[in-house]
């Protein structure tokens, strides 16, 4: 078995409270549903469907949805992206974190980090709980409501390529629902690390990248 290349960047995902719920009609990630009020709003598809239920479905779904929820489903506008971010920017400063890539959208939020001594998970909490904090100072959210909607998704990015493609991904997210592209100042333009000019070539990135065949 070949070598795994190392991780060098992390695609964090999380949605806004109530969103992508578990029997999403998109399909999901999870593996039951812990709400019977939820449980009847339809079946859970474990991974994403190959063909993508029409828009309208996903909106009745989320419809009958807000019926069942314990809290209000809310999205953020342009004010409550606003903090968010802002509150991204002061983790990202405080952690010393290299930010590649972010998109906060009015149900989820996008960013590409690259690696660094907090796991994955660590850094998504460090996140929300800023931004959560954030919007219920400057009353977007009250305090009760759950702003998130759990610990989200982590996608681990081992080769640039992925990491450039990612960054396409993330910013071309605002588009479809006819948002500007988000410019954030605490993006930093991605120039190819670890494989970055001057790079030493024999690194232990770049050997375990070349003993798994990717180099």
């Amino acid at each position: 078995m070949s070598p795994n290349p190392i991780v060098i960047a992390h695609h964090l995902v999380w949605t806004a409270y109530g969103w992508w719920l578990p029997n999403d009609p998109r399909g999901s990630n999870s593996h039951y549903i812990a709400s019977e009020a939820i449980a009847e709003l339809g079946e859970l598809h474990r991974g994403r469907k190959k063909i993508q239920p029409a828009g309208w479905e996903i909106r009745a779904f989320y419809e009958r949805a807000r019926e069942v929820l314990l809290f209000p489903l809310l999205t953020f506008d342009e004010a409550a992206r606003d903090e968010i971010g802002a509150a991204f920017g002061e983790v990202i400063d405080a952690e010393r974190y290299t930010c590649y890539a972010c998109a906060v959208m009015p149900d989820h939020v996008h960013i590409l980090i690259r690696k660094h001594k907090h796991t994955a998970e660590e850094m998504i909490e460090r996140f929300q709980q800023a931004s959560r904090d954030r919007l219920a100072e400057t009353h977007h959210r009250t305090t009760d409501h759950p702003t998130w909607g759990g610990p989200g998704w982590k996608v681990f990015l081992d080769h640039p390529d992925d990491v450039r493609r990612t960054i396409t991904y993330i910013e071309k997210n605002p588009l479809p629902l006819r948002l500007p592209k988000q410019q954030w100042p605490f993006v930093k333009e991605y120039d190819g690390w670890p494989l970055h000019p001057g790079h030493s070539p024999n690194s232990p990135y770049v050997k375990a990248l070349r003993a798994a065949g990717k180099l």
